[in-house]
Parts: C-alpha cells; structure tokens; sequence
C-alpha cells in the first residue's frame, strides 16, 4: 500500500446480527463504497468464499478483510472488517471474531426487529467492551416502519433512538453515513509499536503447500517477514516466512503493526502448532503475559462419522485432521463399531454445524461418509462411585451396574409473537421443558424462559417451532450444567443382533413411543430382503417394540401348470429350506438413511 498509514487512522470492526439479517450484503456494499473490489470481481456475499456459504445463503466462517476508506475529513482510513456468522451454532465463531475488535455494528432487519440472536450477539459485543453502533437495515423496503424498531432497541438495550444509523444492503443506501460512523464512534487500537509483540490468533487455515495460516490481530509490537516467533501456550518457535493482510485475497507485506489485522505464515506443519486463542510473541524478547485468549468452545452434540467404504479409513483419519485446523470447535476420536467397522466419534456445537462438518469433508476431502444419529454427553455415576461421561450411547454400562444418570440441559430464550405463546409453552413443555419466567418486549413480542433437555432439543425441536409458530418464533440457548433424571438405553436390534450405532438414550416416559417409532421408520427404510429381517426396540431384555420386513418371494411354482399338488408343495418346501440357510448366514445393509431417521419424531 502506498502510505503509511498511522495507528489513530485504523478502526477494526464485526457485524453482528441475527440469521438473516443481511450482514454479508451489507458487507458486499461497505466493500463496493470502499472501491476494495473491482466491478469484474463483484458478486453477492463477497466474503463467503465458500460454495456451501453461498448454496445455503449462510456465513459459517468469519473472514476478515482490509479495506482504505477517504473519509470526509480528508484522512484515509484504514478499515478491518471481521464478518461473522449469525446462526446459534456459531456463536463461538462470533465470540472469537469480537476479541479481535474494537467496535461492532449491532444490525436489525427492519422487518423483523429484536430476535433472540441479535440479544445474545449484544451481550457478547458488551462483555467484550466494544463501542457498539446499532443499524436498522433493509430500510428500501417500503411497507416497514423504523419507528417500532428504534423503540425496540430503546427498550431492550437502552439505545438513544439518534444513534441508529439506516441502511439498505441491498440498494446501498446510507452507506456512507455508516462508514463516518465508524471512523468517529469507534475508538483506535491501544497499544505500542515498539513494545513486545503481542498477536492473538482468532483464527487459522490450512494450506496443504505452506502449512498452517494463523489469522491475527496485532494488540502490542509489530512483526515482520524472518522474524523468530514463539507460541505463548506450549514455547514453540519458528521463523516468519510471510506476513501480510487480506484485500480481500491475501496480500504481502513487509511489516505488521499495532491495531493491524492480517495473517502470518510460519512453515507451522502441525494442526496442533497454531491454536486458536493462542498468543504469538517473539522468541527473543517476548511478552510477559499471553493476551486472555478464548474459553475452549464446548462440543454439546455427538455422532459417530465412518468411511463406507472401510479402506478409506487412514484417508478419511487425515482428512479430519487437517479439517480440524479450520474449525476450533470440531473434535474428534477414533471409535469402533461391531456395525459400521472403523470409525470416529466426532464432537459438533450443534445440528447445524453437524451437517456443515459433514458435507465440507465430503466435498473438500472426496469423502463418502456414514453418520449415525447425534446424541448428547451423559454423566454417569456407577455403583462402585466412578463417574464418566458417556458420548456414544452404546458405551453405557448395564442398568445393574448403574446409580444414576445424569443428561446436559440448556437455558432456552423463545422470543415470539404474543398469540403464538399457548403453542411454545405445550410444544417445550412435551420436551419435558421447565418454565421459568416471561418477559413482554415492546409490541406483542414474548419472551419465554426454559430449562430444556439439550437431548430433546437436537432431535427436532427447532422445525417443530418454527412449525408452530409459522416461523417466527427464533431460538437461543446456553449450556446450564447437568441434571439427573429416569434415562434408558433403547438398543435397536435386527434379526436378534444389536446395532451399537443405533442405540439411543431417552426419558423412561418415552422409551416405548421412540422404540416404535423407530422400528416403523426401519422398516420403511431398510429394503426388503430374500429372508424375513425382525426389526427389535429393547430395554436391556425386555423387547418394548418390535415389527417386520416380509422376505421377498421368487413365484417357484411359475413353470408347474396343473399336474399332482405334491410336486407344488415339493417347490415350496425347498424354497423354505433354502431361505432358512439365507437367514443364517444373511446380512442386512442398513442405509444412511436409516440412522438419520431416528431424529424424526411422529
């Protein structure tokens, strides 16, 4: 860049929002105002260099990039924009993106007000200590009024209703009075050039040519291309190759310095050698202290992921490890299962993220993966006073050797229109939900608290209210510890063999409306064969539920026409033999579908 630029003349940013609030286009126009992107190399949702962002209309990963702004004081800017996700899922994506930042634009859709998303975000920005400016967006659409949304954040957040600025994503409009927000109301970096470097990872990408990639935001000293950098957690050194910033695509440069964003290259080989959260500093005069990094995010949902094909186990072991380095949330162990061969049992931050770590490792990797259902962690206390946390329900012990279980629960924020609150409450409260309070926002928006089971809200609890409440009902909810309650463990059996993979753990209540659930979703899923499969719902040995699939039958007596009934009943007889030799050394394919359709509640 041809200028040096100063540290009073650099502001860092995020957007944050609720799902669908128009971020990422509003982004694209802050990208266009700024004149980063050539109009050749325009396109919708610039930053969401994903193909799966893009298809799902979605942000998964946050992405920085540098943008120079020539505001109207006559000083040009310099501008980092950290983009971020809104879904629940990703909060911890979100929490890492507003460390890094000094200011963060809190944005509503006009249309659609305060959501639950947009509270939660608010929260994160003010533990954080950012400046916080709140915009309206999508204000071209002209059957909506601000005026409910301007009370809204006045009540919720005790906003001023002058310091909301407006915007459109869409047709560009107050574009430019939000970028001279930004350069007044946030405030520059703190910090000293010539002080010990201090660079906090929020973070990283894999690049099978150069390594790992740290992203970073440089809070103290100033780095460059050759120096000796140490790693704050575990004393690691190595030599900077590259450092630089992105514009959006990564761009060399000579130094980083105090207040910058960008990212460093460091021949890091190892997934393990640039954590996210970690405080790069140099090896010859490092800093005293690593700068507080992030609370390690908490897996809350499990399944098991297996190669189809057994073989591709070492590529698919690979796969994941490299998949990890982009994703500080993913975690991973190899497991084995009697049904499915070798495997790995994979932690997610919820559903969502689930499908997402599925289908990147297909596309990315080549993949063709098995999933089984998602459970949750139980604690479970033996009759010998040990207790374990148990992820694959097939690992619980026998009830006889049990003293009590206990499963994970959540705090849950429904925020809904008044009319459709009698329908939350009975749809929470037959997920053994407990009511805690409700709180009335401004207009007819509902505030309902609960506790819930996080095992009831994984199956298909989100559809169902959104169901209910004809989608406007939105969903936040926070881990809240550990409770005891009456659990068992359903194991599904085919032709008397347990399937470990799809064994599950549920509310004694429910254990046989879930068993015949499932074995009715079997035996639509799983096709028909030469020989009769039994499809078993059982509690340790008691069959709770049970159905079957009738065998094929080839017509043997096709060629007889009339002739002595005996020769019939001949045909007949050895068609039953042969059958029963089929049955005892016959397997049964389960498909993928089969294991998904256990989520699925009648």
């Amino acid at each position: 860049m041809a200028q040096e630029i100063k540290q009073q003349d650099i502001r860092t940013f995020s957007i944050v929002a609720h799902i669908d609030h128009g971020k990422s286009t509003l982004a694209d126009r802050i990208l266009e105002h700024c004149h980063t992107i050539g109009e050749r190399e325009m396109r919708d949702q610039v930053l969401d260099d994903m193909d799966l962002e893009r298809e799902r209309g979605i942000t998964i990963k946050a992405s920085a990039v540098r943008l120079e702004y020539a505001a109207d004081d006559g000083h040009t800017y310099v501008l980092n924009l950290i983009d971020t996700p809104g879904h629940v899922d990703f909060n911890y994506e979100v929490s890492r993106a507003l460390k890094s930042c000094d200011g963060a634009l809190l944005l509503v859709d006009v249309s659609q007000g305060v959501e639950a998303q947009t509270v939660a975000n608010m929260y994160m920005a003010t533990e954080a200590g950012l400046a916080i400016i709140p915009v309206i967006n999508k204000t071209d659409l002209a059957s909506f009024d601000v005026e409910p949304v301007l009370e809204e954040l006045e009540s919720a957040f005790s906003f001023d209703p002058a310091e909301a600025l407006l915007t459109s994503g869409k047709s560009g409009q107050g574009v430019h009075e939000l970028l001279e927000g930004i350069v007044k109301r946030i405030p520059a970096p703190v910090g000293e050039a010539d002080g010990p470097l201090q660079a906090l990872i929020f973070d990283s990408k894999f690049d099978p040519h150069r390594g790992a990639l740290a992203y970073v935001r440089i809070f103290n000293g100033t780095i460059k291309s050759g120096d000796r950098i140490m790693m704050m957690s575990d004393g690691s050194k190595f030599e900077v190759d590259e450092v630089g910033v992105f514009a959006p695509d990564m761009q060399p440069k000579d130094t980083l310095s105090v207040g910058e964003v960008g990212y460093v290259i460091a021949g890091m080989k190892q997934t393990k050698d640039c954590r996210v959260g970690d405080t790069i500093t140099l090896a010859k005069t490092p800093a005293d202290n690593p700068l507080p990094g992030y609370r390690e995010p908490q897996a809350m949902v499990f399944c098991g992921l297996y190669p189809s094909d057994n073989a591709d186990y070492a590529v698919a072991k690979d796969a994941l490890d490299k998949y990890s380095l982009n994703d500080a949330a993913f975690r991973y162990e190899p497991e084995t299962s009697a049904a499915l061969g070798f495997g790995f049992r994979c932690g997610f931050l919820g559903l969502l993220h689930m499908e997402i770590v599925q289908e990147r490792l297909e596309r990315e990797y080549d993949l063709d993966l098995v999933a089984t259902a998602p459970s949750v962690v139980y604690r479970v206390l033996t009759n010998d006073g040990e207790v374990r946390e148990i992820e694959n329900p097939a690992l619980l012990p026998t009830p006889d050797k049990l003293e009590a279980i206990e499963e994970p629960v959540v705090k849950a924020s429904i925020m809904t229109p008044h009319k459709y609150v009698g329908a939350c409450m009975k749809l929470s409260e037959d997920r053994r939900g407990i009511f805690d309070k409700m709180e009335y926002l401004h207009g007819d928006r509902v505030v309902l608290h609960y506790m819930l089971p996080l095992a009831e809200i994984i199956v298909d609890y989100f559809d169902r209210l959104k169901s209910v409440t004809r989608g406007y009902a939105t969903l936040d909810y926070e881990f809240a510890g550990f409770q005891e309650d009456k659990l068992v463990k359903v194991d599904i059996r085919i032709n008397g063999d347990p399937v470990d993979a799809l064994a599950i753990i549920v509310h004694r209540t429910f254990a046989e409306q879930r068993g015949r659930s499932i074995c009715r979703k079997l035996k639509k899923t799983i096709p028909r064969q030469m020989f009769e499969v039994r499809i078993q719902a059982a509690i340790g040995g008691r069959v709770i539920a049970a159905t079957r699939n009738a065998p094929l039958r080839k017509d043997v007596l096709e060629k007889c026409y009339g002739g002595d009934v005996t020769r019939k009943r001949k045909l007949l007889e050895r068609q039953k033999e042969g059958k029963k030799r089929m049955k005892q050394v016959g397997t049964v394919e389960v498909p993928q579908e089969a294991f998904m359709s256990i989520l699925e509640l009648d």
